[in-house]
């Protein structure tokens, strides 16, 4: 990784979040919903290029039982770089110290990225599970 960025682990601010998600394709949140959301993050890694973010994940859930990652992205201008594999190092160390015998963390995987979360031991849970969702 460049030495030039910066690793901080907190969550990023509500403009920088929203920015950097539809910069990369991701939808769109509402303020009010990032503003409730964001507080509730168990673990947050961001990238940051000087004041820029350029990249981040995050994981949620209850603490013990489940856990959820997500808003796993980087700034379009710096992907190729490995900075999606060293948000995700970040988070499975994360996982790897705060998950109990029978926690199960889950992600829903956009195609290519399939392949980072295959390299950290993620598997499709078809054809014993299908997993689904229901939007708002």
């Amino acid at each position: 990784m460049n030495e030039r960025y910066q690793i901080k682990y907190k969550t990023p601010s509500i403009e920088a979040f929203n920015q950097l998600r539809v910069e990369a394709g991701l939808s769109h949140k509402e303020k009010e919903a990032i503003k409730i959301g964001l507080p509730n993050t168990l673990f947050a890694v961001t990238i940051y290029d000087a004041d820029t973010l350029i990249g981040m994940g995050r994981v949620v859930g209850d603490g013990a039982i489940v856990f959820h990652v997500v808003d796993i992205v980087v700034k379009p201008i710096y992907q190729g770089q490995g900075l999606g594999k060293h948000v995700m190092q970040e988070i499975m160390n994360y996982l790897d110290n705060h998950t109990y015998k029978g926690s199960y963390v889950s992600l829903i995987a956009d195609i290519p990225a399939d392949k980072l979360y295959k390299q950290f031991g993620f598997r499709y849970t078809a054809p014993d599970s299908q997993g689904m969702y229901r939007m708002y």
